[in-house]
């Protein structure tokens, strides 16, 4: 059984934190999983993360030839891709192929030539799969339109990491308490434009915008400086200890984001009891259900005016907005995954 990592700089965005959660769940399985499944995993990623998950997992080096057709050795029954953007092709003597497809954003996000290229580009991963995994029935559905042959396809929502259990780290220049929060990788599909056009409008509120350092969030940077807006504050590279904090410190959490596959900030702060508010495009309502609030707008004073109304809950509400986070585990995410692998594993048996 082999699960494929792509490239992974740091575990702080939607694709890498799927797959460090998933594999650490399958990770504290593995031994068990062995001894009565005779199952053995291997974690074909970079070396630098060997041993990361312990040591009742294998570890296979990331090499260029896994770009082009190759054997592999040993031989897996099932090869796992956890995302469907790696460029990094199943090997010929797997007996089945599996890829969980995250999200088919390029059809909203790109024209033209681009559009083309990377349609060509996922189109040829897929089709290395003989089961995709979608994250989202909103996803399963864009994969059924989007792809021109037929395809198995199980719905498995993501789990959601419960950070409320983790000592908290506080992170510097943040206000205590007060501010309006948005996390996220900060690429133009999550809508932070959205957010700084509120801040404008509303200076006598702090917001706060965390997200991965990189282009996107120096150009965040210029555009605050250049607006004036002294009421936001930016952080990058947090550690979950310090998103902890910055959830369990925020009166609210902003996600206007324009296209999602699942979503995994707005339930990590509902484990927190947040008032969440998200755009109503894409996976959000399916994820996010009655416990979200919901901008059908992005003017800035609608949004404020929702905010407004919403931002402190009653305790029932509260509790509400908890027990919804809850529906989401990666155990049982990891359980669902495993009970697919199986079913995957009969099918090979039953030929």
């Amino acid at each position: 059984m082999a699960l494929q990592f792509g490239h992974i700089r740091h575990f702080r965005e939607g694709l890498t934190e799927f797959s460090r959660r998933l594999a650490e769940e399958i990770a504290r399985r593995a031994a068990r999983l062995r001894a009565e499944r005779n199952w053995h995993f291997h974690f074909i990623l970079e070396r630098r993360w060997h041993g990361h998950f312990g040591d009742q997992v294998a570890y296979l080096p990331i090499t260029h030839r896994l770009r082009w057709p190759h054997r592999s050795a040993p031989a897996f029954d099932l090869w796992h891709g956890l995302h469907q953007h790696m460029r990094f092709r199943p090997p010929r003597n797997a007996a089945q192929t599996l890829i969980t497809v995250h999200d088919f954003n390029y059809l909203t996000e790109r024209r033209g030539w681009r559009k083309w290229r990377h349609e060509r580009r996922v189109w040829r991963q897929l089709r290395t799969a003989r089961c995709l995994a979608a994250i989202s029935a909103y996803v399963a559905a864009d994969a059924r339109r989007a792809l021109p042959w037929a395809v198995p396809v199980e719905v498995i929502h993501n789990g959601v990491a419960d950070l409320t259990t983790l000592s908290q780290e506080a992170v510097e220049g943040v206000p205590l308490g007060g501010y309006l929060l948005h996390i996220s990788r900060m690429s133009p599909s999550k809508n932070v434009a959205a957010i700084l056009q509120l801040a404008a409008r509303w200076p006598e509120r702090q917001f706060v915008l965390a997200g991965p350092d990189g282009r996107c969030l120096e150009q965040q940077r210029r555009q605050c400086r250049e607006a004036g807006l002294g009421n936001v504050v930016i952080v990058a590279d947090i550690s979950d200890p310090q998103k902890a904090w910055l959830y369990a410190h925020c009166a609210g959490f902003l996600f206007p984001s324009l296209a999602e596959g699942f979503g995994l900030p707005p339930i990590e702060a509902m484990y927190f009891g947040k008032p969440v508010f998200v755009s109503s495009r894409t996976s959000l309502p399916e994820i996010c259900g009655t416990a979200a609030t919901y901008f059908d707008s992005f003017d800035a004073g609608a949004m404020r005016a929702i905010i407004d109304r919403n931002l402190d809950p009653d305790s029932a509400r509260v509790a509400a907005i908890r027990a919804h986070a809850q529906h989401y585990s990666w155990s049982a995410a990891a359980e669902r995954y495993l009970a697919l692998y199986a079913h995957l594993l009969r099918r090979t048996e039953g030929k």
